[in-house]
């Protein structure tokens, strides 16, 4: 299986130990004032809080309709190249049934992402990933992006146990973007275990979009991660969701050591072959029902 941020499951220990200490201060709190004639009312962070398992089940399950609803769903005659991709995404990281693989509209934007309700999971593609005709401008871009998206499922990310732990990441200074920084390079390693070399034209489609990507040098662009410097390119990485483009490039390049959540990489990439964290497979992948 594809490696797994070494930082990831501390952190997420870190955060759910977190927010359950502040779901049991807001029980706490709400007992007090049902039972013990605490406060006059509720406070309405409490009341949000005692709500968030129902939020985040709700929040998923509106999500999964607007899929149904208005997604296209890929099958093997609509978008073929891309349901393709996702069933081989999930034979290669051995789940034992293929996600459901949406087209949503992207008005321009280049976006992807993974999720799941009750028993589902499911992936969602931008339209403007793929060219008029349903096929995709560059496929081995769009198979790292798939193979990273159904990573997100394959590690669990998408759980909805994990996602009620995660609740207050968001609110989080440092420790929940970094968590989310973590799992993003989680799903880069099986991005790059799917379709390695899809590897530069995802990141250059990224930085400039479909049409410019193969313009974008991807090493040149990669170096920068050690020369950019400054207290705002820190903060402006440690408050993102995902790696700054030119962190994860390098960290998608250099694959001796996992990928920079706080520090900007220093180290030159390593001189010729590396035995890398995450080895693609060598067995091709199995049919998958």
């Amino acid at each position: 299986m594809p490696a797994r941020h070494s930082w990831e499951i501390g952190l997420l220990c870190v955060v759910v130990g977190i927010t359950a200490l502040v779901f049991l201060l807001a029980a706490l709190d709400a007992f007090a004032v049902l039972f013990l004639g605490g406060a006059a009312a509720l406070g309405i962070y409490t009341f949000y809080l005692l709500l968030a398992p129902l939020l985040v089940w709700f929040a998923r399950g509106t999500l999964y309709a607007r899929l149904r609803t208005n997604g296209v769903k890929m099958s093997p005659t609509q978008f073929p190249e891309g349901y393709q991709m996702v069933v081989e995404a999930a034979a290669r990281f051995g789940m034992a049934s293929v996600p459901d693989a949406y087209v949503v509209l992207g008005n321009g934007q280049i976006n992807a992402f993974a999720s799941g309700h009750g028993f589902r999971r499911f992936v969602a593609v931008n339209s403007d990933l793929f060219e008029i005709g349903g096929a995709a401008r560059e496929p081995d871009a769009l198979a790292f992006i798939i193979g990273h998206e159904v990573g997100h499922i394959a590690a669990g990310h998408t759980s909805y146990w994990r996602m009620l732990g995660m609740y207050l990441a968001p609110f989080l200074p440092l420790l929940g973007p970094a968590l989310l920084r973590s799992q993003e390079y989680t799903a880069d390693n099986h991005g790059v275990c799917f379709r390695y070399s899809g590897t530069p034209a995802a990141m250059g489609t990224l930085a400039a979009g479909k049409y410019l990507n193969t313009l974008v040098a991807y090493d040149e662009m990669a170096n920068r991660a050690s020369a950019e410097k400054g207290f705002f390119v820190w903060v402006y990485n440690a408050m993102s969701s995902h790696p700054v483009l030119t962190w994860r490039m390098w960290a998608l390049r250099d694959r001796t050591r996992h990928g920079k959540l706080f520090m900007r990489p220093e180290v030159p990439p390593p001189l010729g072959p590396a035995t890398p964290y995450g080895q693609v497979p060598a067995q091709p992948p199995k049919p998958v029902p």
